[in-house]
C-alpha cells in the first residue's frame, strides 16, 4: 500500500520546471502507487475544460497513463481550480473527491482537504469564496463564452496577486479551532491539507486527544509529495 498525496502545482505555461517536473513524477514515482491524490490547485488557473491549450491536454493525457496503468487517481479542486469540470476528470481517467473528504489510509482514517476552508480568519477571502462557489454565478460563469470567462479568470487573478501583498501571513494559515471543530465533526485525529505552501507535519492535542496535521507543500522551487506507506507518512522533495 503506497498512497501518495500532492498540491499546489498550479502548473501554468510560464512555469516549466514544474510541469516537466511533473511529468517526470508521473512517469516514474507515481507508478508505483496504488493511489494518487491531487489536493487542489493543480493548475494556476482554469477557465474551462474547453481550454485548448497544449500543456493542459498533455497534462491531461499524462494523468491517464498513469490511470491505464492501475493507480487509483483522485482529484478534489482548490481555489485555483474550482471550475474543472466532468470531461476534463472522465480524459484523465480520475475520480473526483468533494472538499472536504473522509479516507482509509490501512487502519486509520483520515480527513483530507485543500485547505482553504479553514483559513477562516481571512474575512475578505471567505466572502468571495462564497460568491464564486454559488451555484447560480457558477452556471452563469459556465454559460459565458470562453473569451469571456478567460478574461474573467485574469482579472481574478491579477486582483488575488494585488490583495495577497497586503494581508498578514497568519490570516492565510488555517484556523486551529476550525481544524479542531472538522477533526470533531468527522470523528477523527489526522486531516491531510494543502493550500498554506508551508510543509510540515503538526502533533497537537484536539478535542482532548493526541491529533496530527499533515501539510502539503508547493511547486514553485522544488516538487512536494507526501508518500504514504506501511511505514506511515513522510514528506519527500523532487528537485527540479
Amino acid at each position: 500500500m503506497t498512497k501518495l498525496f500532492i498540491s499546489d502545482l498550479h502548473l501554468d505555461p510560464s512555469r516549466p520546471a514544474a510541469t516537466e517536473a511533473f511529468l517526470n513524477f508521473l512517469k516514474g514515482p507515481a507508478r508505483s502507487a496504488t493511489d494518487l491524490y491531487i489536493i487542489g490547485d493543480l493548475f494556476e488557473s482554469w477557465i474551462g475544460d474547453d481550454d485548448p491549450n497544449p500543456l493542459y491536454q498533455g497534462i491531461t493525457a499524462a494523468i491517464n497513463e498513469v490511470a491505464q496503468a492501475g493507480v487509483r487517481c483522485f482529484f478534489m479542486a482548490g481555489n485555483r481550480d474550482f471550475v474543472v469540470g466532468e470531461d476534463f476528470l472522465q480524459r484523465a481517467g480520475m475520480t473526483r473527491l468533494h472538499d472536504p473528504a473522509l479516507i482509509s489510509i490501512g487502519h486509520t482514517s483520515v480527513l483530507i482537504s485543500h485547505g482553504d476552508i479553514y483559513c477562516t480568519d481571512d474575512l475578505g477571502y471567505q466572502r468571495y469564496r462564497r460568491i464564486v462557489y454559488n451555484p447560480v454565478i457558477r452556471a452563469i460563469y459556465d454559460s459565458l463564452p470562453f473569451f469571456m470567462r478567460s478574461w474573467v479568470v485574469n482579472r481574478i487573478r491579477s486582483s488575488s496577486q494585488s490583495n495577497i501583498v497586503f494581508k498578514p501571513p497568519k490570516i492565510m494559515d488555517v484556523n486551529p479551532a476550525a481544524i479542531e471543530n472538522a477533526l470533531k465533526e468527522h470523528g477523527v485525529n489526522i486531516m491531510l491539507h494543502g493550500h498554506t505552501h508551508r510543509p510540515a507535519i503538526h502533533e497537537f492535542q484536539a478535542n482532548g486527544s493526541p491529533a496530527k496535521r499533515i501539510v502539503l507543500g508547493d511547486w514553485y522551487k522544488e516538487g512536494s509529495v507526501l508518500r504514504w506507506d506501511e511505514a506511515g507518512p513522510k514528506l519527500e522533495t523532487l528537485p527540479f
